[in-house]
């Protein structure tokens, strides 16, 4: 990493809520361009308001509608915000077979062993489109860029693809998920990449 003694933060943000109370819900991944349904916009407004004070100097988000209505929730609410750039890499995983499928049958399918090991482990079971080596280069290589660019950074994403930042970050968690509308914390330091937050939800006004 470059830029040894500018400390840079990176805000890890999941995305709101794309299933409301009483929906069928199903695994949704990126071959599913769903948008914020009424309890995820609540959700990114309270991240909105929860940031309200901080001042991103940069802000990154997936091609998919989830992450892009998130994120502009968030900088709506900043005095000043930066351009939104668009990140392939963080667009969500393909959950092959599974993918929109009704979380019964992904387990009929796969079985609990194999889900439980990938949120433990964030091993894919089998059939799931997902490189966990080439994610967790990709955040090495957003982490080495963002390094020396000192100041707080945003990014939102999914949880598919933020457990791999932990990975990025040389920490194995058995707690990888966040929640929807939940972020995490990781601060660059030269060459370190620490995880200062993981998981912290604010809470939505009634």
């Amino acid at each position: 990493m470059t830029g040894h003694g500018a400390m840079a933060k990176l805000y890890i943000v999941r995305h709101g809520n794309t299933f409301d109370r009483g929906d069928v819900v199903t695994r949704v991944g990126g071959r599913t361009d769903l948008p914020l349904s009424s309890s995820g916009k609540a959700q990114a407004i309270a991240l909105g308001e929860h940031f309200r004070e901080r001042c991103f100097v940069t802000a990154r988000s997936g091609p998919l509608k989830r992450t892009r209505e998130t994120a502009a929730a968030i900088l709506a609410a900043q005095a000043a915000s930066p351009e939104l750039l668009t990140a392939p890499f963080l667009r969500e995983i393909d959950y092959g077979p599974d993918e929109n499928r009704p979380e019964d049958e992904v387990v009929a399918r796969v079985g609990k062993a194999a889900l439980e090991a990938w949120e433990r482990e964030s091993i894919p079971p089998p059939g799931w489109r997902v490189d966990p080596p080439a994610l967790v280069g990709n955040w090495e290589q957003l982490f080495s860029r963002l390094a020396g660019e000192e100041g707080e950074h945003l990014v939102v994403t999914s949880n598919g693809i933020a457990r791999f930042a932990l990975a990025a970050a040389g920490e194995g968690r058995a707690d990888a998920k966040l929640a929807t509308g939940a972020y995490g914390v990781i601060e660059l330091d030269g060459g370190a990449a620490t995880v200062r937050e993981w998981n912290v939800r604010p809470p939505v006004a009634p």
